[in-house]
């Protein structure tokens, strides 16, 4: 298990990234938060520095993140961006104890349909190897800087380091199935966080609010997919908000 521990004291928030990226992508948020409680970040499997083994199931991540909670002696605070906030809605779901409150940043519960033929002609377009860090930087525009912590360095210049191969086949797994009764299982206060420029299916993360009972959304003015980067100052508000209402109890 890779986990980066950000430091603070008190309840665990356990921060959970999204497809392609890993736990340093949240070193920024990570700041912020320590004064709330014990700020951990888990590289996925596949991602980071964790392992690049199988299986690519929703129910292995989970595991997984749980393995990570489960020791640290109370509930934590699941803060996760897509790929992530499935994980952290999904561990909610299946391991209750585990979960004192979720996070959910721009992730919907049903994506069927959707194929990763999507996602092979996005990383087609990709010029990789990147020649430099600022050559990430100005591919990826807004989302430069989360982009950069996700590159390794190898003697031709900059490259993913998760393998794409593995991406295809985590996100394939979406594309077949329906989250529905998981987000509808999660009793713990839930805050889902929507951007503007979402990438997700219309309407879905409003209705998560609606079909799960201790549920609120809110959709954030000028953000792309990467709401903690894009709209930073209104994502923090969002969940500084949150957490010193549900920390209290």
């Amino acid at each position: 298990m890779s986990v980066v521990d950000f430091g603070g004291e008190g309840r665990p928030i356990v921060l959970l990234h999204g497809l392609m990226g890993r736990a340093r992508t949240w070193w920024r948020v990570a700041q912020w938060l320590r004064p709330y409680g014990h700020v951990l970040g888990l590289d996925a499997r596949g991602h980071g520095r964790a392992a690049r083994t199988g299986p690519w199931t929703t129910e292995q991540f989970v595991a997984d993140a749980a393995a990570l909670v489960e020791p640290l002696g109370e509930p934590a605070v699941l803060i996760g961006h897509s790929m992530g906030a499935l994980h952290a809605w999904s561990l909610a779901a299946a391991h209750p104890e585990l979960a004192h409150a979720v996070v959910v940043e721009d992730m919907a519960p049903d994506q069927r349909g959707r194929t990763v033929e999507t996602w092979r002609g996005y990383f087609d377009s990709w010029p990789m190897p990147f020649q430099s860090l600022a050559h990430v930087r100005d591919f990826f525009g807004s989302t430069g800087d989360y982009f950069t912590e996700c590159m390794t360095e190898r003697d031709d210049g900059y490259h993913l380091m998760a393998n794409f191969e593995n991406l295809y086949e985590i996100a394939a797994e979406w594309g077949r199935r329906d989250y529905w009764p998981l987000v509808e299982s999660v009793r713990c206060p839930m805050l889902i966080i929507e951007a503007e420029n979402t990438l997700m299916p219309a309407g879905q993360q409003a209705e998560m609010a609606t079909r799960a009972p201790n549920a609120r959304h809110l959709l954030i003015p000028n953000s792309n997919h990467v709401v903690h980067d894009s709209a930073p100052e209104t994502y923090r508000g969002a969940v500084e908000a949150f957490l010193s209402e549900v920390l209290i109890r």
